[in-house]
């Protein structure tokens, strides 16, 4: 459905730190960006995949990196064990906290989730969707 998702920052290097430790408890690892004449990015995806990718960028219009109100990026993750991991590794990278590891069964039977926010204020869930078959 996605071909990539993208996020705004204001210090590439601190949001390769962070998005390094969370994302590779997920299989997750930062791939080789191609200069597009675009602003300085970092990106990350699926070793065996080419998409979908995410990334972090200084944003285009060269004012400062704002989260969005009501903006989300969801991970998804192998099992609970995966996001208890990524939740730790980003909060220990200087994420800070939006809801701990836990079930969330309201939305699903099986549904295991963590809500953490990154070093610019990007709203972040990795989920653990039991409920359903990941594709």
């Amino acid at each position: 459905m996605f071909s990539h998702v993208t996020v705004g920052v204001g210090d590439l290097d601190r949001a390769a730190r962070f998005y390094d430790a969370l994302l590779a408890p997920l299989g997750l690892s930062q791939r080789p960006v191609t200069p597009d004449d675009g602003p300085p990015s970092r990106c990350w995806g699926d070793p065996v995949r080419p998409l979908p990718r995410f990334y972090a960028y200084n944003p285009f219009n060269r004012h400062a990196a704002s989260a969005g109100n009501g903006s989300m990026v969801a991970f998804q993750a192998a099992s609970p064990e995966a996001v208890d991991a990524a939740y730790a590794a980003g909060m220990a990278a200087g994420g800070s906290g939006e809801g701990a590891p836990g079930e969330r069964l309201h939305y699903g039977k099986g549904y295991y989730g963590a809500y953490l926010r990154d070093p610019d204020g990007n709203k972040i869930h990795v989920v653990h969707r039991g409920d359903l078959v990941a594709s």
